[in-house]
């Protein structure tokens, strides 16, 4: 008897301690690891994988190519790093060469299999991708402005507004300046920001870094104090995946009423809303818009269809020229856009910027549009920079975009 009390008090300590480690994480592969040198060390323990590589678009790209409107199309995707096994079953890879300060995102493959970094928390939802999140800080460098420091800092809100065209209510995400609840006199101008395909009124927030953007901007004083609404481009859906009455269904890019033209009507409804229920400057002069692929495409067309409502609107890797005009549902919103241009910059708008990298599979339309503007002394502002379709570009250029407006 005294012998099973030892052993089962042997297997308690023992569960005890197993649960103990579950707790309190127990000991790890760290990982990643920003070395001394800039360099940036991965881990994974695997003591039964064959082969654990890394894709992240910190690494060098790769050629790869996609169909669209019967046409390749080539696009550059992240590059792989390959893992070595050391003790324990611990893979490792680092970096060839320092990392420059930005913040990227990665995966593990594992024997084919595409995982998280275990050990990093920090996870990004891109549509229905799971990506481990790293961010390499340096003072002065761009990506300190995707850090959280010690300044003023907005307030964010998931608001929900009645929308008329969808038939039920509708979610956005509202970021409001540092002081605007001190102050209930003060009106501030309001910037309209659009995800791309697949994404939802949470995109801009959690990958785009976009309300730490907006804080350190404002409060180094190099942007104005503004409301910025973030809104979801499915008009078919009520807010983003979980939050909205479809329940546990796998996110996709393959959404109804997307790029037919009903958001693109629908639009105005959600600037109403927005300065009957915020203290706004609710004039043509107080609004801005911007966005990213889809967005940059719902952009340049709610800009076009509504010329006496937004003073500035920005286009990031714009999704147009992809044929989405010619089969849509409500043509006529993408339809005589010549006379649509000449009515806009009749009305002398403050600026229209244009953003794409270099390359963007959406380089060529988007280089088409330019010649269009250019052939009709249309002003505009243009920036490329390296890379592709990528939220690191999207990043830059809502950080150019933001300090431009409202002066």
């Amino acid at each position: 008897m005294k012998r099973i009390l030892v052993i089962g008090a042997a297997l308690l300590l023992g569960l005890s301690a197993q649960a103990q480690q579950a707790l309190f994480g127990g000991p790890q592969a760290e990982s990643p690891v920003i070395n001394p040198d800039g360099t940036v060390t991965f881990r994974y323990q695997a003591p039964k994988a064959v082969r654990v590589t890394v894709s992240g678009d910190f690494l060098p790209t790769q050629k790869m190519e996609f169909e669209m409107n019967g046409q390749k199309v080539s696009y550059e995707a992240p590059g792989v790093g390959v893992f070595r096994e050391g003790p324990n079953g611990v893979w490792e890879y680092t970096t060839p060469n320092p990392v420059p300060p930005e913040l990227y995102t990665y995966t593990f493959s594992v024997d084919g299999t595409s995982v998280i970094d275990p050990n990093n928390v920090y996870v990004n939802r891109d549509v229905a991708s799971l990506t481990s999140v790293l961010l390499v800080p340096q003072e002065g460098a761009r990506s300190d402005l995707y850090a959280i420091h010690r300044v003023p800092h907005g307030t964010v809100s998931k608001v929900w507004y009645p929308s008329a065209t969808a038939g039920f209510d509708r979610r956005l995400t509202v970021y409001t300046p540092a002081g605007y609840e001190d102050n209930p006199k003060a009106k501030y101008p309001v910037l309209y920001v659009l995800h791309g395909i697949g994404g939802d009124e949470d995109a801009w927030v959690t990958q785009g870094r976009a309300t730490q953007i907006l804080d350190n901007l404002i409060a180094r004083g190099q942007a104005k104090p503004m409301i910025v609404v973030f809104t979801n481009g499915n008009i078919s859906e009520e807010a983003a995946p979980l939050e909205n009455s479809t329940g546990y269904v796998r996110p996709t890019m393959s959404l109804p009423q997307t790029m037919e033209g009903t958001f693109e009507t629908a639009f105005p409804e959600i600037v109403k809303f927005i300065d009957s229920r915020y203290r706004t400057v609710a004039k043509k002069q107080g609004r801005a818009i911007c966005g990213l692929s889809m967005g940059g495409f719902h952009t340049l067309y709610i800009t076009l269809n509504n010329p006496d409502l937004f003073n500035y609107s920005g286009m990031f890797s714009a999704a147009i020229g992809t044929g989405s005009e010619q089969t849509a549902a409500h043509k006529e919103i993408y339809e005589n856009v010549d006379g649509k241009l000449a009515t806009y910059f009749s009305k002398k708008p403050a600026l229209l910027w244009i953003g794409i990298g270099s390359t963007d599979f959406l380089i060529q339309s988007n280089n088409d549009f330019r010649k269009k503007l250019d052939a009709a002394g249309y002003p505009y502002t243009y920036m490329e920079t390296d890379g592709g379709h990528i939220w690191r570009n999207w990043r830059i250029y809502l950080s150019e975009f933001v300090p431009l407006l409202f002066k």
